[in-house]
């Protein structure tokens, strides 16, 4: 019995002991450097950008009132929100006059689901990209140094990602100023035909709130610096820094050379 319990035993324990050596193995010092803890800044402001943006829902409208007569009031409420397709958005368009010929089904203006995809998509691929990353940057910073290679990818994929992050900032930034005046109350009801008519009066009504998505464009540029300023502090850890240093230290070592030969003289 105790032949056949013994195999199951280390079979048992040894999830439990790979985690273990996983968790033992992380430096966690590493984050008090400048490296370790700029990936952290990344982590958490890409899923501040993405997930102001992705969740962002607002309200816009308008009140309709027909032939002034204050009982005959229609209450237009539009919701809309990430990806920002508004020309796919339905509202219903009160009719005045029986015999108005336009439909009541109406749409708002405008697709901007381009740069508000685009700017989620890079956010949600710079969270993982820097949660690999920062794992592999405190779990193996032995291969991290001593191989040169990583560092050059890690540079490149660097640099790759603060212009991308510039571009998807500014893009979604002028998005966001289409999206506001696409869906401001006074451009709902000049849209809508009834509000042209004859003893018809058009008003305002809910105005949506923005906060939240002026909100991601300023995690988007906050983005962009972090990796910017972290353009330097991989590029320190790549082979060109390298030999940049040993260029610099050459004639230093030629002048130490021919002092030690005229002391030796």
């Amino acid at each position: 019995m105790s032949s056949t319990e013994t195999p199951s035993r280390p079979a048992d324990k040894s999830p439990r002991q790979q985690v273990d050596r996983l968790l033992v193995g992380l430096r966690w010092r590493r984050l008090e450097e400048p490296l370790g803890f700029i990936k952290v800044l990344q982590w958490l402001f890409a899923i501040f950008a993405f997930g102001c943006c992705g969740s962002y829902s607002g309200e816009t409208g308008a009140m309709v009132r027909c032939n002034n007569d204050a009982k005959d009031v229609s209450s237009i409420i539009v919701s809309f929100g990430y990806p920002f397709r508004l020309n796919r958005v339905q509202y219903e368009m009160p009719l005045c006059e029986d015999s108005d010929p336009n439909s009541k089904t109406m749409h708002l203006m405008g697709d901007f689901s381009a740069p508000a995809e685009f700017f989620v998509t890079l956010g949600i691929f710079s969270f993982f990209y820097t949660m690999a990353a920062l794992v592999f940057y405190l779990r193996f910073h032995n291969l991290y140094t001593e191989n040169k290679r990583f560092p050059l990818v890690d540079f490149c994929v660097t640099v790759s990602f603060t212009f991308f992050w510039l571009v998807a900032a500014a893009a979604w930034g002028k998005g966001l100023t289409d999206v506001k005046g696409a869906t401001q109350p006074s451009s709902l009801t000049a849209a809508m035909s009834v509000c042209h008519g004859e003893n018809v009066e058009c008003s305002a009504g809910a105005t949506p709130s923005m906060g939240l998505a002026n909100i991601s464009v300023l995690f988007g540029f906050i983005n962009f610096f972090l990796w910017a300023g972290n353009c330097w502090f991989v590029f320190k850890e790549t082979p060109w820094h390298g030999q940049n240093q040993d260029q610099g230290q050459g004639p230093s070592q030629e002048s130490a050379a021919e002092q030690g030969a005229v002391e030796k003289q």
